[in-house]
């Protein structure tokens, strides 16, 4: 990943209604959500989810599949290891620090 990549990334991912779109998806896991399915859990209108959606698939964040008349929408889960590599690439020096441990959930 380059930093203009990355800066497009973390642009569309800094509103609030489209980091709740995106970690939907994520904890949806690679099969993804319907749109319908994801609007109604995020409780917003058609038209601001399609534009979110928008600036998502933009930045390369999200994939979309269609069955039928049904369009799924499942995180680019390469481009978000991408953008995670790009962001703590030659972390610490390359040496062992909190970086390298597993996350913890945040209280």
């Amino acid at each position: 990943m380059n930093t203009k990549s990355a800066v497009l990334a973390l642009r569309a991912l800094s509103q609030t209604h489209r980091l709740a779109a995106f970690r939907a998806l994520v904890q949806a896991g690679p099969d993804g959500l319907s749109v319908g399915a994801l609007r109604a859990r995020l409780d917003l209108p058609a038209a601001t989810l399609s534009a979110h959606l928008n600036q998502l698939r933009a930045a390369g964040l999200v994939l979309d599949r269609r069955d039928g008349r049904t369009i799924h929408v499942s995180a680019h889960f390469g481009h978000m290891d991408a953008l995670l590599g790009f962001l703590t690439e030659n972390c610490c020096a390359g040496a062992v620090c909190a970086a390298s441990r597993p996350a913890r959930k945040a209280r």
